[in-house]
């Protein structure tokens, strides 16, 4: 599986693009993590790309800004958590109405599917299973396959997600890293949805915010 990264939008948002090869016809099949604001660049690139799904760590504006765009463009369908469902169609929730400076209000058509702990989805061949792990915000999932882990706001390189915003709490922040994501492996690798990738290994021993 290919993973190519795109920082969009003026927060510097990482969206996710995996793609896998169709064994009979060749083509490329993939899926999108977080498609943020402006995603032009994203748009060129999966123009001949066979897109199966959007997936969403959470539904802040600048992880959901560009939803409308790539799902009008690639006809796919849209899977988030059911406790962030309605933020899609209210600015307030996913925080654009608040940050004019940043962005007009946002909202996009209803996810097609819910997410929840223990799922597993099959997607371009391969397989991910949904970590539900809230404290940036309450619906806010990690997917995890093999060894990589697309973990939105939880974890960061060298920090973690905030919790000041509507919904978010630290207390189940600090639980989702500690109980769910230490608990991976040293060598899996964490793709935040803010700045440099990561590993759980390096986290547990370099993290001053969260230790094992």
């Amino acid at each position: 599986m290919r993973i190519e990264s795109f920082v969009l939008g003026p927060l510097q948002t990482n969206c996710y693009l995996l793609t896998n090869k169709d064994e009979e016809s060749g083509k490329e099949r993939g899926i999108i993590i977080d498609p943020g604001m402006n995603p032009k660049k994203l748009l060129e690139r999966i123009a001949n790309v066979h897109i199966e799904a959007i997936l969403l760590t959470h539904a802040h504006f600048d992880h959901m800004g560009g939803v409308a765009e790539v799902r009008e463009a690639a006809g796919c369908p849209v899977y988030i958590h059911d406790l962030e469902a309605d933020w899609l169609t209210d600015p307030k929730k996913n925080g654009s109405a608040r940050w004019p400076d940043a962005t007009p209000p946002l909202t996009t058509e209803p996810a097609e599917y819910a997410l929840d702990e223990g799922m597993t989805l099959k997607l371009i061949g391969e397989t991910f299973k949904v970590m539900h792990t809230p404290g940036h915000s309450p619906g806010s999932v990690s997917f995890l396959n093999g060894k990589d882990l697309f973990s939105g706001d939880v974890l960061f390189r060298s920090s973690v997600g905030r919790t000041d915003l509507p919904g978010g709490r630290e207390r189940d922040l600090f639980d989702s890293i500690r109980v769910k994501l230490y608990a991976l492996p040293d060598d899996v690798t964490v793709y935040s949805g803010h700045g440099p990738k990561t590993s759980i290994g390096f986290e547990k021993v370099n993290n001053p915010y969260v230790r094992p």
